[in-house]
């Protein structure tokens, strides 16, 4: 029986054939892709693309992530954003990771390799996983992470606001994904924060392709025009975040598979609360 650091069950979650869009570095040198177990590629993208206005997109956070076990450290990136000035909302399978994890988060980046004078890099001292998270298939692939010190908001640090419980984006509806992942299939990742246009889809094709496919915490995005973004970073529809990048087909660019944000607004406001009076039990990496 495997069992998470929640103590669930997670026996139900079938074989992962499935490929998070996660950007990994392994002792400091870039690694371009990342063979899964059953031979799929997993790395970022910001693939076609465009470079934003600097500042543009203040709400965006950058989550620099080191794994360290007994023999190597390697150093993951995905991203996120800022919902209270010490909260940032990303990916589960961002975090979820074997051995000491430890996150910084970088805030009012453009070029996320210089130390821009907009820069704020805060620790991340606790972060609580869904419950239900299950990394076979992605379900449930919402992560919420606690700042060590709540973030100066101005002009290039802000929030971005929430749907409401259930609310949906109708198909059709176009949104952006911004990020600093790859800007083609075998090109680098960008130095500057990057955007990309993605269209809702309605659920039949997201339905065909992917078995663990829920209507209900899951929304199908892109086409055959639009490309892919970072893990962990929002799907902004109409000023809102409806969605977070989960995952998709190593094998076709489209279409891609979101945590549907409105879905969990219950838990995401039940965890903030308990942000609030500190309530949470340990992250994984403290323990």
């Amino acid at each position: 029986m495997t069992v998470n650091s929640f103590g669930k069950n997670q026996d139900l979650c079938l074989p992962n054939e499935l490929s998070p869009f996660l950007l990994e570095y392994r002792g400091g040198a870039k690694n371009k892709k990342k063979k899964s177990p059953d031979g799929t590629s997993q790395h970022a993208g910001i693939i076609g693309g465009k470079e934003v206005e600097a500042h543009s997109r203040p709400y965006m956070a950058y989550l620099k992530i080191q794994v360290s076990n007994k023999t190597d450290t390697t150093t993951y990136s995905c991203g996120g954003f800022l919902i209270r000035p010490d909260a940032v909302l990303s990916a589960a399978h961002c975090v979820d990771k074997k051995g000491k994890v430890n996150i910084t988060v970088i805030l009012g980046a453009h070029n996320i390799n210089f130390q821009e004078r907009s820069q704020q890099r805060v620790r991340v001292v606790r972060w609580v996983i869904h419950p239900k998270y299950c990394p076979a298939g992605y379900k449930n692939d919402i992560v919420l992470l606690k700042l060590k010190k709540k973030a100066k908001i101005n002009k290039n640090v802000q929030l971005i606001s929430l749907p409401r419980h259930n609310e949906r984006v109708t198909e059709g509806t176009e949104c952006e994904v911004a990020g600093w992942g790859w800007t083609s299939r075998t090109g680098h990742p960008s130095d500057v924060m990057m955007e990309v246009e993605q269209e809702v889809q309605s659920e039949e094709p997201c339905q065909l392709l992917f078995d663990n496919y829920q209507r209900q915490s899951m929304i199908c995005v892109g086409d055959e025009y639009s490309k892919k973004g970072d893990s962990g970073g929002p799907l902004v529809c109409n000023k809102k975040a409806h969605g977070i990048v989960s995952h998709g087909l190593e094998s076709r660019l489209f279409p891609k598979v979101f945590t549907r944000v409105s879905y969990f607004e219950p838990w995401i406001r039940q965890q903030l609360r308990r942000f609030a009076l500190q309530e949470l039990p340990a992250s994984p990496s403290s323990q």
